[in-house]
């Protein structure tokens, strides 16, 4: 059976929930079972829910569309939830199935602590936000993981320039729009490497294409793991020109679901 053959019967057996959990997989790179579980099966008695969730990803794993990771979440008895998972070549082709180009499929395989500790602070920040979205019925929520929010625009002499947060974050709530990018610190990047982050999020600025596109520039939001981390690229923000100050906000990781959804309030700042 080839490759594309045995993908799109495999694609026939999957409901809609399955092809849901892999694509957010393809988004983004990782999920702990927790994660999936918080995300995807949110109705009913939890002990249910989890228990068809252990299933679901068990029967991923059986059938070749994820593998998981040799790092444990939780100990050696969290069970499937305890798990890091990511996409197979074969999930990825699942999901190719009906595209009429289809990609090049890559295996997650094992990856650095750093990486894999990274993209699941990217994933958790995903899942806060729709369990915000679940308790605040009137808030839509849009989230793009990268690359789909990374913004391309020219630099000096002409060459292209690629700005690379980590999310970009869109609020619909009582009549406001709240546009971020998110950059997720974990505190392994030295601060000339955050300082040259952040001069290329204000030539962007300069440019004006998102203004241009959106009528608005979004506020970049730097999620932090600690206070000294916070206050660190906060004086690294204070020695942009001043006229960039306001483009930046440092907050705890903690605090970024909070932060990144308050409503501004007369003076334009936030509530």
């Amino acid at each position: 059976m080839s490759g594309r053959g045995r993908a799109g019967r495999l694609a026939a057996r999957l409901s809609d929930r399955d092809l849901a959990i892999l694509r957010d997989l393809r988004t983004l790179r990782l999920m702990t079972g927790g994660q999936i579980f918080r995300q995807h099966f949110p109705d009913g008695q939890p002990e249910t829910q989890a228990r068809k969730a252990r299933a679901a990803l068990t029967r991923f794993h059986r059938l070749g569309l994820v593998v998981r990771l040799r790092r444990r979440i939780g100990g050696v008895r969290a069970g499937s939830q305890g798990y890091v998972y990511g996409l197979t070549g074969l999930g990825l082709a699942v999901l190719d199935v009906g595209n009429p180009a289809p990609q090049r499929h890559r295996r997650v395989t094992e990856t650095k602590p750093a990486f894999a500790d990274h993209a699941l602070a990217v994933s958790e920040l995903r899942v806060q936000l729709t369990e915000f979205g679940r308790q605040h019925l009137d808030a839509q929520i849009g989230f793009a993981a990268e690359p789909q929010c990374w913004r391309t625009f020219s630099g000096p002499g002409g060459v292209p320039v690629t700005l690379k947060p980590d999310a970009f974050v869109q609020i619909e709530r009582d009549g406001y729009e709240l546009t971020s990018f998110v950059e997720v610190d974990m505190a392994t990047e030295s601060l000339p490497t955050i300082r040259r982050k952040l001069d290329v999020y204000v030539a962007y600025w300069r440019s004006g294409l998102e203004q241009a596109r959106h009528e608005v520039f979004p506020r970049t939001w730097w999620t932090v793991p600690t206070p000294a981390r916070q206050a660190a690229i906060a004086s690294v923000i204070r020695r942009l020109p001043a006229e960039a100050h306001d483009l930046f906000t440092v907050c705890l990781a903690d605090e970024a679901v909070i932060r990144l959804t308050e409503i501004p309030n007369d003076e334009g700042g936030a509530q």
